[in-house]
């Protein structure tokens, strides 16, 4: 057992958010968009039009590695180039509707397996839950 608390408290939420997240992996389309995909357009969709070296940067990727997969994205509808704002000489990207959709539809399949896992608890861990997700969305920040 640790002596520090702290650091006991944060290997279990450590832990704990890790086998959740693989697990909400494991609930995705086998056939739907990459997980790199999917996290560029929920960059997208979450900050707005962003240039290729921000995408890069928000997923700690090196900018010609995005090149493909925005590529891809572009290709398929799901983001669009536009001109930048203040630097007429850049370009940033956008999130279309189908990207959207592909976002949404992505989330739902993971939303329903895990909405389906939480129904069997109980009023008070489910208030627990909502309060431990608000602070670990806190914490992500």
């Amino acid at each position: 057992m640790d002596a520090d608390p702290d650091l006991s408290l944060a290997r279990a939420v450590r832990r704990a958010t890790q086998r959740l997240g693989r697990r909400l992996q494991l609930e995705r389309a086998a056939d739907g968009l990459s997980l790199t995909k999917i996290s560029m357009l929920g960059h997208l969709a979450r900050k707005g039009p962003m240039a290729a070296g921000a995408l890069a940067a928000a997923d700690r990727l090196q900018p010609q590695s995005v090149t493909r997969v925005l590529a891809e994205l572009e290709g398929d509808g799901h983001i669009e180039r536009l001109e930048h704002l203040a630097d007429k000489r850049q370009r940033v990207f956008a999130i279309t509707d189908p990207g959207r959709a592909a976002l949404r539809e992505d989330m739902r399949q993971r939303d329903e397996w895990l909405a389906a896992e939480m129904a069997s608890l109980g009023p008070g861990e489910r208030d627990a839950l909502l309060r431990a997700a608000a602070i670990i969305e806190r914490l992500a920040e």
